[in-house]
């Protein structure tokens, strides 16, 4: 009888510590392929990266990559250095950026635009030098403005100080663009300055 006993003892200690073992190797929280993962680690200790990172372009295109392979002597003709905003699933124009009032052509500092030699621009010449780059966005065009106000935070534009206007017509584009983007591309006379942000698309035309 004692003997019986001992073995039944036996049977369910072993049985027990089996279960507790399965249990133990179990995750109590099983992760799922729609669970997100999320970074705990801050990605720069230093200081934030900004949502709306800074670009520069250049034209030629490509500039400094042209000047370290190609030619020494090369000398760039214009350069533009502007921060790109996104959109986020904002309505963008005519709400976000009310027609009729001044944008930065951008985001945090003010756009600013260098010309390296004498350009023009609808028949007016512009000299070279660094400038302040706005618009003023309407329903069927822009009106881009020079402006000798540089280093202004983009919401302190002083249009009192723009030595020149250009109003250019508007393009609306099958597919939306998230980044307000810029760029350069080469006409025959020169080159346009690229601007598109959301469905819109419009084009400076420089003459060089």
């Amino acid at each position: 009888m004692i003997l019986n006993r001992s073995a039944v003892f036996l049977f369910l200690t072993f049985g027990f510590i089996s279960c507790t073992q399965n249990e133990a190797k179990e995750d109590p929280t099983p992760s799922r392929a729609d669970t997100p993962v999320v970074n705990i680690q801050p990605t720069n200790s230093f200081t934030p990266v900004d949502i709306s990172p800074m670009d520069m372009i250049y034209f030629p295109v490509d500039y400094p990559v042209l000047k370290m392979s190609d030619n020494e002597n090369m000398a760039p003709v214009a350069r533009v250095i502007y921060s790109r905003p996104h959109r986020e699933g904002r309505k963008i124009f005519g709400e976000l950026l009310k027609y009729g009032e001044i944008w930065r052509l951008g985001a945090n500092e003010a756009t600013e635009i260098e010309f390296f030699r004498r350009v023009k621009i609808q028949d007016k010449t512009v000299q070279p030098g660094r400038y302040l780059i706005y618009c003023i966005p309407n329903q069927d065009n822009w009106i881009i403005a020079l402006n000798k106000n540089i280093y202004a935070w983009g919401l302190k534009i002083k249009p009192e100080q723009d030595i020149q206007r250009f109003t250019i017509p508007i393009e609306t584009l099958p597919a939306s663009t998230e980044f307000f983007t810029m760029f350069f591309e080469p006409t025959e006379k020169g080159a346009n300055l690229v601007m598109t942000w959301e469905e819109i698309l419009t084009r400076l035309p420089l003459q060089f």
